[in-house]
């Protein structure tokens, strides 16, 4: 047996042309390491989504980890409480022939060891991959499935060879469209469950900058514990933005509510906290506006509720001309 690593759960399509998002399955990509090789499949079934979760979890530091609020943590919890832990989750390929792992042709065999011995349980692929992140037990493959469902990497690039395995129905063609606007796509990054790098102690990671129709009118730094975003000629083009892009299954059902401490220049065009929701199937983008910053630092908060069929809450900051506005100490929440 080989141990293998999730190394990609990417929603997809992802972004959408009219500037929505997306999830109709995940590609999923298992990389043997050691082999310079990896293994793609496509997961399409609810436990997909909890395997994105859990993933994202485990790939943080030990002092970043949070709850996912995914069940396969809960039953972690359960198990441990009865004196029982998972030991490693083997993949089983049912099919001798099959060149593709596929859900159709592959279980899971979850591996458990407690105070009656050792036993395994058969899951399904979604389900057994999500286990086996929840509590980082290790992945396994035999040798000969790897031989026969592995390509050869050239590079880090583990994503992008095994985009051709995305279904048809799953794919979408990028697009672009002035910032602010109801056309404006979400960023090239994928979003994450949570906000991240609030303090912008990593300067602006996690942040995407949109220009909007002049690209070059405007300009996003980070300045100590401070996001900055400016105009850099007299008379820019549209408008600009400053945001971050995060799933909304943990808000859905509920208000949530954007707050940072802004500022502006003397004299600078209409700016502030900007927070909109983008809903799954509807195509359509809630824009809750813009909160008007003044000279001073000063706290403003903008709420939105969240429809159960919301996919993606974007939150940050927009300039609508010549000028500066400074953000600090954005927290995004859920309303109390």
């Amino acid at each position: 047996m080989t141990a293998v690593r999730i190394a990609h759960v990417e929603p997809r399509p992802g972004r959408l042309p009219g500037g929505g998002f997306r999830t109709r399955g995940w590609l999923v990509v298992l990389a043997d390491d050691a082999g310079r090789r990896a293994v793609p499949l496509w997961l399409a079934e609810p436990p997909a989504g909890d395997l994105a979760r859990l993933a994202e979890v485990a790939a943080r530091s030990a002092e970043e980890v949070t709850p996912s609020c995914a069940p396969q943590e809960l039953a972690a919890r359960l198990l441990r409480a009865a004196g029982a832990s998972v030991t490693g989750v083997d993949i089983d390929v049912t099919e001798p022939t099959a060149t593709q792992l596929r859900p159709e042709t592959a279980v899971t065999r979850i591996g458990l060891s407690g105070a009656k011995g050792t036993r395994q349980v058969t899951a399904g692929l979604a389900l057994g991959l999500a286990m086996a992140a929840a509590v980082r037990a290790p992945v396994r493959l035999t040798d000969v499935a790897l031989d026969r469902l592995a390509a050869p990497v050239v590079g880090d690039d583990l994503l992008t060879p095994f985009l051709d395995r995305v279904p048809p129905a799953a794919q979408a063609a990028p697009s672009r469209g002035l910032a602010g606007s109801l056309t404006s796509p979400l960023p090239g990054k994928r979003p994450r469950f949570e906000p991240r790098n609030l303090t912008f102690a990593d300067g602006l990671d996690r942040w995407d900058f949109d220009g909007g129709a002049g690209h070059d009118d405007y300009a996003a730094s980070a300045d100590g514990s401070a996001a900055v975003l400016s105009s850099v000629v007299p008379r820019p083009a549209g408008a600009a933005v400053l945001f971050q892009s995060v799933f909304a299954d943990d808000y859905r059902g509920r208000e949530v509510v954007f707050s940072g401490e802004i500022s502006t220049e003397p004299f600078t065009a209409p700016a502030g906290l900007r927070l909109e929701v983008l809903m799954q199937w509807r195509g359509v983008r809630e824009d809750h506006g813009v909160t008007v910053a003044g000279r001073d630092c000063t706290r403003y908060e903008v709420r939105a509720a969240v429809p159960e069929d919301a996919e993606i809450i974007r939150f940050g900051i927009a300039l609508t001309g010549a000028g500066r506005i400074v953000l600090r100490h954005p927290e995004l929440r859920v309303a109390r």
